[in-house]
């Protein structure tokens, strides 16, 4: 009897299903995602302090903060791209934790919208990094069986889309998630589609491309981690959502808490108002000078009592005949800027 059983065991077991080994974690991937988390807190951080008046107004939108802000971006987005390779391009898709973890960013992505709706209802997130993450994740499920290469020449498409795709067919705002409007609309955080789903391709055609050194690059990282610094990174992504989540409602409250102790000095609107003036002006194509054409705007909305109202929102500057009439007068007052020497 007791061999009969033996028996009957020795024979389950070798015509059982055999458990799949657990997947194991690319530790340079976690360090990765966690600097990109540091450098994002930095970002957020200089944010906070604009917003309560420590920075000048429009800092953290030009220069190297801009930039920061960019990069940061995309370096989620490509590390989401390598991430769905990693989990399901060598194989079937895995549909259960996949559906989890789309179930999971799409919830974070709702409490960022309607906590952002409350706080900033101007400018609250509708499309920012967590929607696109969830929405590009889906997207690239049709990539996954796509030669590496050919995913990174749609995302330098996709990146490059924006330049000559935009057109006012897309302005309406079920479209802003797209990205190709004629003018972006504001908010806090926007990662449309186009251009942020191509470093996520670029991210899927990068790992498809490199798979087999994966685990090469998982021990070159293990050998890195013994530094704390790195260590504290790694850990920091193995939990990315809820570090998201929760670093930007403890910075802002610190900066609250420091802005009971020490206000901010009050700011100049007269000189904050030429700066932006000056800074988008000079974004555009421009025909005069924008200093002078700014300060030109600047005294005649004082002339006609419009500076405080215009600060206060209480009017519309696309539509108010006063607002365009001064820009026209103040364009052909204003010094042409000088043409380029040959």
């Amino acid at each position: 009897m007791t061999t009969s059983v033996a028996a009957e065991r020795q024979a389950n077991d070798l015509y059982a299903t055999p458990v799949p080994p657990a997947r194991r974690r690319i530790e340079a991937i976690d360090m990765l995602r966690g600097l990109a988390l540091v450098a994002m807190a930095i970002y957020h951080f200089g944010w906070d302090l604009e917003f309560f008046g420590y920075l000048q107004q429009g800092t953290t939108t030009v220069g190297g903060w801009k930039m920061l802000a960019r990069g940061t971006a995309g370096s989620f987005l490509f590390l989401a791209g390598v991430g769905l390779v990693l989990a399901h391009g060598t194989g079937a898709i895995r549909w259960r934790p996949f559906l989890l973890r789309l179930g999971k960013i799409y919830a974070a992505a709702a409490v960022i919208t309607v906590a952002t709706w409350f706080a900033f209802p101007d400018s609250f997130i509708f499309f920012g990094i967590l929607h696109a993450i969830g929405t590009f994740s889906l997207i690239g499920l049709a990539f996954l069986r796509v030669p590496g290469v050919i995913s990174i020449l749609l995302g330098a498409a996709a990146i490059a889309a924006p330049l000559y795709l935009r057109a006012p067919l897309f302005d309406t705002p079920a479209l802003w998630w797209v990205g190709l409007s004629t003018r972006p609309p504001l908010s806090n955080d926007y990662v449309p589609l186009f251009p942020w789903i191509g470093p996520f391709l670029a991210g899927m055609g990068v790992t498809r491309l490199l798979r087999t050194r994966m685990g090469a690059l998982g021990r070159l990282a293990e050998s890195a981690a013994t530094t704390p610094p790195l260590t504290v990174a790694a850990s920091a992504g193995r939990h990315s959502l809820a570090v998201y989540l929760i670093h930007q409602p403890v910075l802002i409250g610190l900066v609250y808490l420091a802005s009971l102790v020490h206000p901010a000095p009050p700011p100049d609107l007269k000189a904050n108002y030429v700066e932006s003036c000056v800074r988008a002006c000079s974004a555009e194509p421009a025909v005069v000078s924008c200093t002078a054409f700014c300060q030109c705007t600047l005294d005649r909305l004082e002339a006609l009592n419009l500076f405080e109202p215009m600060n206060k929102g209480e009017i519309d500057l696309t539509s108010d005949a006063r607002i365009t009439e001064m820009r026209e007068q103040c364009t052909l007052s204003s010094p042409p800027v000088p043409s380029p020497t040959p």
